[in-house]
């Protein structure tokens, strides 16, 4: 099939943004979405256009992954419904839709009525909800767990035609990881739930507004000198890009046959933190010593640091560095869904030139 290339007026976090190695200098002001001319979605109906009857209700829209997905189903004409704990800082997303296309609805997963009236009407379900960091009563246990199987049940008594559960690459009851042990339990309580849904493991998600590359590049900002690399740098990923995830969401819940297999979503290659670490430093123009510092000891500092407010580290965050979090290779993927994945060389330069000491107006030495 081929692949076309859609100039979009503006920027921001509406848009996905894919910019080649040619271009690593400076920013460009417009965004680049990339579709298939073939495909349906590819013409984005005119605001004048009547939604389709088809309501869908997303668990934590307006997050990273989710304002991305809601951008590619408001294009394919459903009609949305958000639903998330402050939806007063969810309005960005309104004008990616029609006029009364998305709406926003204050939900606490943690409460049956509220996941009830979210459910209402719904023809199917997308359930994005989850934690990186444990805070008050917002706990692992209660979000991706008790919470991923309130979504379910209520969405089976409510008759909803079709669920996706959103989990996580690395997932295991095994994992050393508090977060991947209860994300696998929530699968598991998703599946006893809800007998045709479709669970979806993405790798770790990169883009214009990431807590990844974008993480890494204000700490390194943070430190002149050296930067620590926790483990020798071996743990090993396979970044996913956020476009490419939302485009696989709106595959999924177009296709009943993908109803209770699970999706494993990663990038076209792999990388270990040194080579993150190296590419992030390369992408802002910045020169630091990465110095290897055992694991143990990235236990040890997160463990003090969880409690700073806007800790750059928590003790389980240094727990999943001893997880690879790579494919496993027997469940489908991007590719058995017609999507080509996209590395990072192709989208960081587009957004980590915000962290060079001077910005746009720095480009890189040839």
């Amino acid at each position: 099939m081929t692949r076309g290339i859609r100039w979009v007026a503006g920027s921001g976090p509406g848009h996905d943004e894919r910019e080649g190695a040619a271009t690593r200098g400076l920013p460009s002001c417009p965004s680049i979405r990339y579709e298939d001319r073939e495909s349906p979605r590819a013409l984005r109906l005119p605001m004048t256009a009547i939604p389709q009857s088809r309501l869908v209700t997303i668990f934590g829209g307006s997050g990273f992954v989710g304002r991305h997905i809601v951008r590619a189903l408001a294009n394919e004409g459903w009609r949305i419904r958000i639903a998330v704990r402050r939806p007063h800082v969810a309005h960005f997303l309104r004008p990616m839709g029609r006029v009364g296309q998305i709406q926003l609805l204050k939900t606490n997963v943690r409460n049956d009525d509220d996941v009830a009236a979210a459910l209402d009407g719904a023809d199917a379900v997308i359930n994005l909800v989850a934690l990186i960091k444990q805070s008050g009563a917002q706990r692992f246990d209660a979000i991706h767990v008790e919470g991923s199987e309130r979504v379910a049940r209520l969405a089976a008594a409510a008759g909803v035609k079709r669920l996706i559960h959103f989990s996580a690459l690395g997932a295991s009851t095994e994992a050393p990881a508090r977060y991947f042990r209860t994300k696998a339990t929530g699968e598991n309580r998703v599946q006893d739930a809800f007998g045709g849904a479709t669970i979806v493991r993405p790798a770790l998600v990169f883009g214009a507004e990431d807590d990844f590359f974008n993480r890494f590049a204000g700490l390194i900002r943070m430190m002149p000198l050296f930067f620590p690399l926790f483990g020798g740098g071996k743990t090993r990923f396979q970044p996913v890009f956020v476009g490419d995830v939302a485009r696989a969401a709106a595959t999924l819940l177009g296709d009943e046959t993908s109803a209770g297999k699970i999706y494993e979503l990663a990038g076209p290659e792999e990388m270990t933190l040194k080579q993150v670490l190296e590419l992030t430093l390369r992408e802002t123009n910045r020169k630091r010593v990465l110095i290897p510092v055992p694991l143990v000891i990235a236990r040890i500092k997160g463990a003090f640091l969880q409690f700073v407010p806007g800790a750059p580290l928590t003790y389980d965050q240094a727990k999943m560095l001893e997880t690879d979090t790579l494919p496993s290779g027997r469940a489908p993927g991007l590719r058995d869904l017609g999507i080509t994945p996209t590395g990072p060389e192709a989208i960081v330069p587009s957004y980590l030139w915000r962290f060079r000491k001077r910005g746009q107006f720095e480009a890189l030495p040839q």
